[in-house]
């Protein structure tokens, strides 16, 4: 009997890694990551740019990328070779990602900085307990809708500014319920009709809002 391509967390010893290979989370989101460390109730995930930590409860199982045969690895010194001059240029910092998604989307960049700074503390590899990750703390199944990896800080900020970009037209330009929908979920306002009565929620919209008033009218 052929084994199912997924491999399930029970299978797995404490420490484990595995190259190239699909993470297939609780809620049925998948990403692609170089590979995966489990370290007690935590699961590290590697991308070439190193790794972000989640709780092992996110993850429902791992599945393994068969290589292509037809693919001859180069040597370094030819991959090196052919690496583009943009790939050398320095990476763009976490307001200056900001900024660039807040024109695209034409957003205020002040608006965007805020909920950036709010969500992670412009940290790239931050992962909230609850599995949240990067720049702008996409949820897994968020950032696959949005056809974004969450671990690449560009898509990151650029499908979270979207993401803003979307609620704020859903809600009709209503600045408090666009912003609780992205710190509970759209589900959360449309049940309650406006920001819900949570309070990390009511913390979050009252910080980010004041502190928007505050920035545009010093401006």
């Amino acid at each position: 009997m052929r084994l199912p391509a997924i491999l399930l967390l029970a299978a797995f010893p404490a420490v484990s890694a595995m190259a190239a290979e699909d993470v297939i989370f609780t809620g049925g989101a998948r990403m692609r990551f170089d590979r995966h460390e489990i370290i007690g109730s935590k699961v590290r995930l590697y991308n070439p740019d190193g790794f972000v930590e989640i709780d092992l409860s996110r993850i429902q199982g791992f599945e393994p990328i068969e290589p292509d045969p037809g693919t001859i690895p180069l040597p370094a010194a030819a991959t090196a070779q052919s690496t583009p001059a943009s790939a050398s240029q320095p990476a763009l910092s976490p307001q200056q990602l900001a900024d660039a998604a807040a024109d695209k989307y034409g957003l205020p960049r002040t608006l965007v900085r805020l909920v950036m700074e709010t969500e992670s503390g412009n940290q790239k590899n931050a992962v909230s307990p609850k599995g949240a990750i990067g720049l702008m703390q996409l949820m897994p199944d968020t950032a696959q809708a949005l056809g974004a990896d969450p671990t690449d800080p560009v898509q990151n900020v650029d499908a979270g500014a979207r993401y803003l970009r979307d609620l704020l037209q859903k809600y009709d330009g209503l600045l408090w319920h666009a912003l609780a929908a992205y710190n509970a979920g759209p589900g959360a306002v449309d049940k309650y009709k406006g920001v819900p009565p949570y309070a990390e929620t009511i913390l979050y919209v009252k910080k980010i809002d004041q502190q928007y008033r505050k920035t545009e009218s010093s401006q």
